[in-house]
């Protein structure tokens, strides 16, 4: 795993990266190129949030990560949700959330006709003739044109599972590395194959089970925080832990100021598992929009997101953490202000002392 100093996984070597750590990619704000860069920069992969990006937006951040790093990094996006909502379902969500609207000084009643999603395959082309060093994708699979067309422009592929059976169609479909996401993950959930309740499995019997079952390098994610769980990760046979909510905190981060306070007083039993306020199931600190939404018929992910996404922006803009998404995972209570390039040698330099005090406790 480490060999004079140097970190050496199946996963690393592939990544072209120096030590086990990705940035997760982090949507509607936090990924953003400048904590991208700083985490590809310190020797990790870097992970620009590409989702919710129009194509323009995305060959901009591109850019402002190419500009702040030669180093490699990765692109995330969504696999296409097909969705087409009737207008009285649409109504009856916009009836629910015109309370909350005229709260925060917006339209009470919003036009609301799609598109739902930005233009996916446009998307992918910009990472084709941007020939990005990795794509990382959830909520899927791939379509086999866009897995040939980035492959061909170079780019190693990262597909995310919350099952075994998910991790086995991830590498079927032409994933060259899986990302496998615990139960104790903030944000969405990847999971795509089964019942989103029945996937909720936790890193720790989740990640050697999906080692067992792929023949690819695996990455964990989920509840990892500091050097312990990047070395506990590494035991179970991954090749890289990824984070995401350990580095919301970090000054480089885009992480809104009622967001960053929120993490800052949270604990491990702060957060619940909501699919109200999107439409897909997502780990956040629980508040005011989670709880009033608990009962509504959400309309599937991407509508019921884009039906909340200006009310949820509107309320970071104005300091109000009880209307906004507060995504982050179990582990918040580890979470810190140090910049990412120092924790990025935090973590990889508390977990190589924890491996190396674990080998001289089984006397080696």
């Amino acid at each position: 795993m480490m060999h004079n100093g140097r970190w050496e996984t199946e996963a690393v070597r592939q990544l072209g990266i120096r030590v086990p750590i990705v940035g997760a990619p982090m949507g509607g704000g936090p990924s953003s190129p400048a904590l991208v860069a700083a985490v590809s920069e310190a020797g990790g992969l870097g992970s620009l949030a590409g989702g919710y990006l129009s194509p323009d937006r995305l060959r901009a951040d591109i850019a402002a990560v190419r500009e702040a790093t030669s180093k490699p990094f990765a692109v995330n996006l969504f696999c296409p949700t097909p969705a087409a909502p009737t207008s009285e379902e649409i109504e009856v969500v916009l009836g629910v959330l015109e309370p909350y609207r005229v709260e925060l000084g917006l339209p009470p009643r919003p036009t609301a006709s799609g598109p739902w999603a930005e233009d996916f395959d446009a998307q992918v082309a910009v990472l084709v003739e941007e020939r990005v060093p990795v794509t990382s994708f959830t909520f899927g699979l791939l379509p086999a044109e866009a897995v040939a067309a980035l492959h061909g422009a170079g780019s190693l592929l990262i597909g995310t599972a919350t099952t075994v059976d998910e991790a086995v169609s991830v590498v079927s479909s032409g994933a060259d590395l899986v990302c496998a996401q615990g139960s104790e993950a903030g944000a969405h959930r990847g999971t795509f194959l089964a019942d989103a309740e029945q996937s909720l499995v936790g890193t720790l019997a989740l990640v050697p089970q999906v080692c067992d079952a792929v023949d690819v390098p695996v990455l964990a994610a989920g509840g990892i925080m500091d050097g312990r769980g990047v070395a506990a990760v590494l035991g179970l046979g991954a090749g890289a832990a990824q984070l995401g909510t350990a580095f919301l905190r970090c000054p480089e981060a885009g992480t809104a100021a009622p967001h960053r306070r929120a993490l800052a007083a949270a604990t491990e039993t702060s957060t619940a598992l909501t699919t109200a306020v999107t439409g897909r199931m997502a780990r956040g600190i629980e508040n005011r929009l989670m709880r009033d939404l608990r009962d509504v018929a959400a309309l599937p992910y991407p509508v019921m997101h884009t039906l909340t996404a200006d009310l949820r922006r509107r309320a970071a803009e104005r300091d109000d953490p009880e209307l906004m998404s507060l995504w982050c995972g179990q582990g918040v209570r580890l979470a810190t202000e140090l910049p990412a390039a120092e924790l990025v040698r935090r973590l990889t330099d508390d977990a190589a002392a924890t491996i190396s005090r674990l080998a001289k406790a089984a006397g080696r």
